[in-house]
Formats: structure tokens, C-alpha cells, sequence
């Protein structure tokens, strides 16, 4: 297995919950809920997607019981759909909820970071510009599949926008914005398949975090607001592939 490989499955191992010490899941319920999950945000499970119980139980290793579990948590999280005569599909996208998901995201994470720049102090500051730094020192996309995010970029772009956030003191509304954060993920998965329109992502964080070391609060929520819709557009323009995406599968 090449190095390149070998990185892919490490990253969907570790999600699985092959990892050590306290990030490894409880059981093997929330093991397999940790592995859709991943899969589901990757877009590796597509929107509409029949999910299988029996064949998910042998593909894992598990009972029936905890696949059938970790679906019923992922109903609860928005990322599956349940149905008596049906069973359970990944959660169909759209673009009236992607323009929803989008504008709540806009104003729930501008709330948070503004009062983050108010309330937030140096750590915090130097929290932000560490982790912008961290997600620059890696490639946006694999190399040899440009419509893919390169793994370890993904993790590092999840930190760098909680880390954003991390200073408004509010517990409820840091879970709200996780909420549409995961929401939105599959979102902007879906934005970069299309490998013909180029997107300066860095130019963006970049403008973000300016504003932030500023201490501008206007300037960084206009900048955030205007990050989210970027990519609201590049998955409008790529409307019939999430069409195709969407429609039911067996």
C-alpha cells in the first residue's frame, strides 16, 4: 500500500475508533456511530442512500443491535432519516436547506465570534492564529483527486473554526454552531467536486482572521458571513450533481 493510501485508511480506521487512550469510543455502538458519521460528513455515504443494517453489521463486525443503535443517533443528530416501511437513509440535501443551513450558520457563528472577539483574550488570539497557521501548512485537496479534500485538512479546518469561536462563553450556543457546522458539512464536501471552478479558501480564512487579530468584530462577521455564502455558491453550481445525489438509492 502506497503512503498515500495508507494515510486514507488510517484516517477512516481512526474514525472507526482505532485510536488510543480517551478518543476511543466507548463502545462499539458509538464505534460504529463515530464510522457512519465520518462517512456520512465525506460524503463517502451519499445523500438518499439506503443504509442496511444486516449489511452494515457484517461490514463492522457488530450486532444488529448496535447498528441499528447508532442509526437511531444519528437520526436524533439530522444525519439519517428513519422510516417504518423503509428503515434508515442518509439525509437527503437540497438547496432550500442549504440556503437555511447557510443563513442560521451565518447568524449563530456571527454571534459567537463577536462576542469571542469581545470577551476573548491573548490565549485566545494566539489560539486562532496557531490554529490558521496549522491549517495552511497542509494541501486543500489531494493531489492526484482534486475533487477531494485531502483528510488531515479537514480536521485542521474543524479546529480552526472552533477555534474562532471558542471565546464566547456561552455553552448552548457553541452547541448550536456545532450543530450547523456537522449540517453543513456535507455541503461543502459536495462544493468541491466540481475541480473546473477554483476557489481561493485561503485568501478567505485569511481575511477572517485579520479582522479577529484587528479585534473588528464587523469586519470579521461580514468576512465569515461572506466565507459560508462562497460556498453556498459553488454547491448552487453544482445543482445537478446534488440532484443526482439526493434522489433515492437502493
Amino acid at each position: 500500500m502506497d503512503g498515500l493510501a495508507n494515510l486514507r485508511t488510517m484516517s477512516i480506521g481512526l474514525s472507526f475508533g482505532e485510536g488510543t487512550g480517551e478518543d476511543r469510543p466507548r463502545s462499539l455502538t458509538s464505534a460504529v456511530q463515530e464510522r457512519l458519521r465520518a462517512d456520512i460528513l465525506a460524503t463517502r455515504l451519499l445523500p438518499g442512500q439506503k443504509l442496511h443494517i444486516a449489511g452494515l453489521a457484517k461490514q463492522f463486525s457488530v450486532s444488529l443491535a448496535a447498528v441499528r443503535e447508532a442509526l437511531s443517533r444519528l437520526v436524533a443528530d439530522g444525519l439519517v432519516q428513519a422510516s417504518d416501511q423503509r428503515g434508515f437513509r442518509v439525509c437527503p440535501v437540497s438547496l432550500a436547506d442549504l440556503a437555511d443551513v447557510t443563513r442560521t450558520r451565518i447568524d449563530i457563528e456571527g454571534l459567537a465570534l463577536r462576542r469571542s472577539i469581545e470577551l476573548g483574550d491573548q490565549a485566545w488570539l494566539d489560539s486562532v492564529k496557531v490554529s490558521h497557521d496549522r491549517l495552511r501548512a497542509v494541501p486543500y485537496q489531494y493531489p492526484d483527486e482534486p475533487g477531494v479534500h485531502y483528510e488531515e485538512w479537514v480536521v485542521r479546518h474543524r479546529v480552526f473554526h472552533r477555534a474562532l469561536v471558542n471565546a464566547c462563553g456561552s455553552h448552548w450556543l457553541l452547541g448550536f454552531r456545532d450543530v450547523l457546522h456537522e449540517q453543513s458539512e456535507r455541503y461543502r464536501r459536495l462544493s468541491i467536486r466540481d475541480v473546473s471552478k477554483v476557489r481561493d479558501v485561503e485568501t478567505e480564512h485569511a481575511a477572517i482572521v485579520e479582522a479577529v487579530l484587528r479585534r473588528d468584530a464587523d469586519a470579521a462577521v461580514d468576512a465569515l458571513a461572506k466565507h459560508f455564502n462562497i460556498t453556498m455558491r459553488f454547491v448552487e453550481q453544482n445543482a445537478p450533481k446534488i440532484a443526482e445525489v439526493s434522489s433515492p438509492r437502493k
